[in-house]
């Protein structure tokens, strides 16, 4: 059959989600169209470490053409979506063009969400893209820059603050490799300030950090922070974000940098189909992954809310997204093939992870429970295996075992628009 009969799928999106879908589409009759308004793929497991020095932008991040280039059926569009027109059966891009699909896979992901904040955004930056992170790297690099000028006590304090927003994997280890970049890595680069002195405080509106974990893997979470020196406030909800700090309640806390890692929002996915939503915007899917009354229409991923049963949902994690990708790529085939339709999309919990700075983690695989130097190995490994590319895995092994051997981030460049200039307001 020609390339230009075969059934067109297209994947908006190229995350873990899409990805996964295009390849195991990539053998069988279809022609493949990947459309992201980025041109690579994001390991965002680690998107943090770039965040905060850790390791280089190249070292998590690969073009999305390269990752499918030998499949000859897949091809690579650089362009944002904007809409779907169900009818007419193509994704609407914001020039204004269209691409036609015979089959459309929505993995479009999420973004911060701040609960009906959104001028907080300038102030709390979240932690989604490369761009996220450059920005955070800059802003956190700056505060010791500005403070290294400031004579007034106060204002030093201020600067040398950093408040994280939010208790899951991203915020603890936000929270934990800031504190080892202030009390370890930097100590000694500069004169005027003594870096030891910055606190890092770590706000969680819920009961406990972590919350994903059972309760004993969370409090030692708590406690390897503490050892840290990071501040834990459980109990506390933000109710002001502003260029001078963050309010808790009744108290108010100087801060001249500020990072959200408190939630996050759907695509608009749910909106362009006008389908059936949960309160974060993500699309309420049928068993088989598909948008309901529209069969031709899938959406996984962080687009997706997938019922795990019991009132669970499954996680928007790498994992899963994966799972899910694989699944909706077989449906298309045993569909194409005429065969009946799998059962329905059943999550696999491969357990859960995560890393307080560079000497201890935590580890959930449910059969076993891990913590401690054990657990970031255990860690380590694992997100190394995941990586793409030996030459990567090579790279990110090597800035690790620095790391653990000397304390020193290699990746301490301040990019973008120069120095941050986010002074304090007059009074």
């Amino acid at each position: 059959m020609a390339a230009s009969d075969d059934h067109h799928v297209v994947i908006v999106g190229g995350g873990f989600g899409g990805l996964e879908a295009a390849r195991h589409l990539a053998a069988g009759p279809f022609r493949i169209t990947v459309l992201d308004r980025r041109n690579h793929h994001l390991f965002q497991p680690l998107l943090y470490q770039a965040a905060t020095a850790s390791l280089a932008l190249s070292e998590i991040a690969w073009p999305i053409r390269s990752l499918l280039r030998r499949y000859r059926n897949a091809t690579t569009l650089l362009g944002a979506a904007t809409g779907v027109d169900a009818a007419g059966k193509a994704v609407l891009l914001e020039d204004g063009r269209r691409v036609s699909y015979d089959t459309l896979i929505l993995a479009t992901g999420a973004r911060h969400a701040y609960f009906g904040h959104d001028e907080w955004e300038p102030h709390a930056p979240g932690l989604k893209t490369l761009e996220d992170a450059t920005t955070i790297r800059r802003r956190i690099l700056s505060a010791f820059e500005r403070a290294e000028w400031q004579t007034n006590a106060e204002e030093r304090r201020r600067l040398l603050t950093f408040a994280i927003i939010g208790a899951g994997p991203t915020g603890v280890e936000l929270a934990g490799t800031i504190a080892e970049l202030a009390h370890e890595t930097l100590r000694r680069d500069f004169r005027h300030i003594d870096t030891r002195e910055a606190r890092v405080v770590l706000v969680e509106a819920g009961p406990r950090i972590l919350s994903a974990f059972t309760e004993d893997l969370s409090a030692y979470a708590e406690q390897a922070l503490a050892r840290l020196g990071v501040e834990v406030r459980t109990g506390h909800a933000v109710s002001e974000c502003s260029a001078d700090g963050i309010a808790l309640g009744g108290e108010f806390l100087p801060a001249a940098t500020i990072l959200w890692a408190a939630g996050v929002a759907a695509s608009p996915a749910a909106e362009w189909l006008q389908a059936p939503a949960d309160r974060a915007g993500r699309v309420i899917v049928a068993p088989d992954l598909s948008v309901p009354g529209f069969p031709d229409i899938f959406a996984i991923g962080d687009t997706a809310h997938v019922s795990a049963g019991e009132g669970r949902t499954v996680p928007g994690i790498a994992p899963a997204a994966k799972q899910e990708g694989r699944y909706v790529a077989g449906v298309i085939r045993v569909r194409r093939e005429g065969k009946p339709p799998p059962k329905p999309f059943a999550y696999r919990n491969d357990g859960n992870l995560a890393t307080i700075g560079k000497r201890a983690a935590i580890v959930d695989l449910g059969w076993i429970k891990l913590k401690g130097r054990l657990a970031w190995w255990t860690w380590g490994i694992a997100h190394v295996y995941f990586l793409i590319g030996l030459r990567n895995r090579l790279a990110v092994a090597l800035s690790w075992l620095w790391i653990y051997s000397t304390g020193q981030r290699s990746a301490r460049l301040i990019t973008g628009t120069g120095v941050e200039r986010q002074e304090r307001r007059p009074q």
